[in-house]
């Protein structure tokens, strides 16, 4: 379990760094160039602030949604670890560990969903 558990955190990893590095070096190469304009803030577009934005973003090649799809995977990998312990802990019939695991896992989705504590 632990090695499972242990390639999953570095595949997640190595993957989000492999995303992020594809996105912006695809904007340096195509956007590098364009003057920075320090006195106007400009935030993230809107449309790169929802997961199915970014996902959309990501699909055509855009490269600000590759460098926030890379960014979710990060996220999510430490998610991806504990919906894999319950699965564990299921198929262990380790009720008490499924239990609690179930409980950090809804705690994560309130926290990444934008209504937890």
């Amino acid at each position: 379990m632990q090695t499972v558990m242990g390639h999953l955190l570095r595949v997640g990893l190595l993957v989000a760094v492999a995303v992020v590095l594809v996105g912006g070096g695809a904007y340096l190469v195509n956007l590098g160039d364009l003057p920075a304009h320090y006195g106007t803030f400009t935030g993230t577009p809107t449309a790169l602030r929802s997961i199915p934005g970014i996902l959309h973003s990501a699909a055509q090649l855009h490269e600000l949604g590759l460098i926030q799809l890379g960014l979710l995977i990060l996220i999510f990998t430490p998610v991806a670890r504990v919906a894999f312990s319950v699965a564990v802990f299921a198929a262990e019939r380790d009720r008490l560990y499924v239990v609690l695991t179930l409980v950090v896992l809804a705690i994560l989705a309130l926290g990444l969903s934008g209504r937890g504590p």
